[in-house]
């Protein structure tokens, strides 16, 4: 079992863990296409999400990883049978060997063991299915309907719903994107022969849970392991195996000064990490590295919301504020938006944390003020590249008294 009592330890844990994700090497994936591949396969999966202030989260997250990276690669993946499209904690792309894993919540739909919606219309998913079987792939658009009361989402249209059902219970995939636009064909036609369609024990599914988590984060805890799952069995499961891994000394405990416990791999706090450069990283509300908000405080004492869900009146940074990741810590958030009409990046609010300005961090070399800004400059240009924009602005900031360095230092 391994305390952590000195900082310099929790700063070691914090590198392992930002190293499993990907964000401290410069490509440890590689580049472009194959890089993207490489880099989903590692962090299991990347959620989908349609907010659209700045590039989509499903492109950001791969952006953050992969040296030219560029958002039609997703789709370029989708359509090569690398990832498929699923419910993880949310939607989201996963990758191909990953697809048995899936099964067991389609499995549960199907038999009514948990809902999607409560009461499906069967007889219009089966007429749907049969479309679809002989007249071949079907948009959600592409479906005719009379009923035209349009309330929210939870008013689609019935045939939207049952497509949406099929979907979830597996009959069908997502076989082609255009955008938010989705393209459904049978599951059949659009898994390459050579997938693995059967479906994983209790036990499997402990253990692919187990390794995932150890693989994509370094460090991980119970809750953290089944993150959003309410499966009691597969928690069991999960319990039961993490403490047989314990008693064989494949994993240690770690305790964190506050009493809370997480597991590692045996040996994994000793192994060789990258060296600390001097890089930020700007990350999407829905970067894997960040998801888990619980985990985010406990190990690196950065407390985040989104709050594009808060009202607009009880939102403290802004409605679509982006972590800010120097280093080795997140050391602060920027809300802004992309108008993509104009190519312009607008910098509503650029926060720093007050631990960071009002202690002596900024006093030692690790978090020089020049260094920092610096680096955040050279994080917006490539942020404005990936973004189409070519030029930016900055509303405000806080700390204030950095305001006037960073426009200067923006060209502003």
């Amino acid at each position: 079992m391994i305390e952590l009592k000195r900082p310099q330890e929790l700063a070691r844990l914090r590198r392992l863990a930002l190293t499993a994700q990907g964000l401290l090497q410069s490509q440890p994936y590689g580049r472009g296409l194959a890089g993207a591949r490489k880099a989903i396969e590692n962090i299991g999966y990347v959620q989908i999400d349609t907010i659209s202030v700045v590039e989509r989260a499903h492109h950001h997250v791969l952006h953050s990883r992969v040296p030219g990276f560029k958002p039609v690669m997703t789709n370029q993946m989708l359509l090569d049978g690398d990832i498929f499209e699923y419910w993880s904690h949310a939607a989201a792309f996963l990758p191909i060997a990953d697809f048995r894993f899936s099964l067991p919540y389609k499995y549960a739909i199907k038999n009514g063991q948990t809902h999607w919606y409560k009461n499906p219309d069967k007889k219009l998913m089966g007429e749907l299915l049969a479309r679809v079987r002989s007249d071949g792939p079907i948009r959600s658009r592409d479906i005719e309907t009379s009923t035209t009361i349009k309330a929210g989402w939870w008013d689609w249209k019935p045939a939207k719903k049952a497509l949406e059902q099929l979907y979830m219970e597996g009959d069908l995939m997502v076989s082609d994107r255009v955008g938010f636009q989705k393209t459904y064909d049978l599951a059949e036609r659009v898994l390459s022969p050579d997938v693995n369609t059967n479906l994983p024990s209790v036990e499997e599914f402990a253990a692919y849970m187990l390794d995932q988590q150890l693989r994509c984060h370094g460090v991980t805890s119970l809750k953290g392991i089944t993150y959003l799952r309410r499966n009691a069995e597969l928690r069991k499961a999960v319990k039961i195996l993490v403490n047989e891994r314990l008693a064989q000394g494949a994993l240690e405990q770690v305790v964190m000064s506050s009493g809370e416990l997480f597991i590692m791999e045996a040996g994994a706090f000793e192994r060789p990490l990258p060296r600390l450069s001097s890089r930020m990283l700007i990350l999407s509300p829905f970067d894997n590295s960040v998801i888990q908000r619980d985990r985010l405080k406990t190990l690196f004492r950065y407390d985040y919301q989104i709050e594009c869900y808060v009202p607009e009146a009880k939102r403290q940074y802004g409605y679509f504020c982006l972590p800010l990741l120097y280093r080795d810590e997140f050391i602060g958030r920027m809300d802004c938006k992309a108008h993509r009409k104009t190519g312009h990046l607008e910098i509503k609010l650029l926060h720093f944390e007050q631990r960071f300005i009002n202690g002596a961090r900024f006093n030692e070399k690790s978090f020089d003020e020049d260094r920092l800004i610096a680096a955040f400059v050279d994080a917006i240009k490539k942020f404005c590249h990936f973004q189409n924009c070519d030029s930016v602005s900055l509303t405000n900031a806080q700390p204030k008294q950095l305001t006037q360095r960073l426009r200067s230092a923006l060209n502003l």
